[in-house]
């Protein structure tokens, strides 16, 4: 089976977030759609693994902030290679409350859902939603999983559905400058050296990190 044909489905990138005892958390996802149209509800699948999952289970209700295609990359390593239950993710970024769910300042549109229902898979949760507010910020364009993949480069997390094991993956066509990816998400740097003072725009490791392919 190539499981690369999964990636022709159509995804986005977004951070899905909800309150941990008044402390705002949440973790990267890119399965999330409208289900149907009135009332609009939103389908989001959440990982087992995932502190959010359960803070989700605990509050009935999530918030979407849809990244754009020049969000910070390094939101996607902060809600995407750390846990919340270890981490305050939402120190490291601003946002604000909209509709009395926390939001990134940095994407272009958020949705705020109440759980109406939830399905549970061997590894995941799929939540249902009921959307109780949403807005755009701005003429961004929304970031899309292919451009993630293309432009930025990354990988998924492990923890995320479109996970594929990396031997799995194809390999990359030989170019003329040197490639060396990052060890914790994939993010691959092209040039002649890698600066020993480089840190990766994604998840912010530094050059250790880092390893020739």
């Amino acid at each position: 089976m190539n499981q690369s044909a999964l990636h022709k489905l159509s995804y986005g990138v977004y951070v899905v977030s909800t309150w941990d005892q008044g402390r705002a958390t949440g973790c990267t996802a890119n399965s999330a759609m409208q289900i149907t149209s009135s009332p609009a509800t939103i389908a989001v699948s959440i990982n087992h693994n995932n502190y959010t999952n359960q803070c989700i289970k605990d509050t009935n209700k999530f918030a979407i902030s849809i990244l754009a295609e020049d969000s910070q990359p390094s939101i996607i390593g902060t809600f995407g290679f750390k846990s919340g239950k270890e981490a305050d993710k939402f120190a490291e970024v601003k946002y604000t409350v909209e509709d009395h769910m926390p939001i990134l300042s940095d994407c272009c549109g958020y949705i705020v859902c109440d759980v109406i229902d939830k399905m549970e898979t061997a590894t995941h949760t799929v939540f249902l939603g009921e959307v109780k507010g949403a807005e755009i910020f701005g003429d961004r364009e929304a970031m899309t999983y292919a451009y993630y993949h293309k432009v930025i480069k990354g990988r998924s997390p492990k923890n995320a559905p479109t996970y594929i094991p990396e031997e799995e993956e194809k390999k990359a066509e030989e170019g003329k400058k040197r490639k060396f990816k990052c060890e914790v998400c994939g993010y691959v740097y092209e040039g002649e050296e890698l600066p020993a003072d480089y840190k990766c725009p994604v998840c912010g490791m530094g050059a250790d990190r880092f390893k020739e392919v």
